[in-house]
């Protein structure tokens, strides 16, 4: 399963808010550390996998009277990702935590991926960490 691919990285934690992700980016830090380790693969688990949901939609944020719509869309963090060569999984179980309930809810390019298998795959990497 790991391919060429050394690491793999696992993300189970969607990130709470739009703007905390203003400063952290996980789905920024796959890519960078993709380029910088010569090949990484991604694995969404739980809320996260919501990142990778063909329909879902990125609502402004109301502060009192300002309203917030630069914030960033975890879809196209993912496209980023498939287009630069990261494998992107997402587990199974995960799907019912974000409401969906089949491959054909996932963007085109991610892979679909029971929860024993993910697990059973690890083995398969020189190095898996939690991101």
């Amino acid at each position: 399963m790991a391919g060429e691919a050394r690491v793999l990285a696992i993300v189970d934690r969607a990130y709470r808010g739009a703007v905390e992700k203003q400063f952290v980016d996980t789905l920024y830090l796959v890519r960078e550390l993709h380029r910088q380790m010569g090949g990484l693969d991604i694995l969404l688990r739980g809320p996260a996998v919501g990142y990778a949901a063909r329909a879902a939609r990125v609502a402004p944020l109301r502060f009192g009277d300002r309203v917030v719509e630069t914030l960033s869309d975890p879809r196209r963090d993912v496209r980023a990702l498939l287009d630069a060569g990261i494998r992107v999984l997402a587990e199974e179980p995960g799907l019912a935590v974000s409401g969906l309930s089949g491959r054909e809810q996932l963007l085109e390019g991610v892979e679909l991926i029971g929860a024993r298998a993910a697990a059973e795959s690890w083995s398969g990497y020189g190095t898996v960490c939690f991101l």
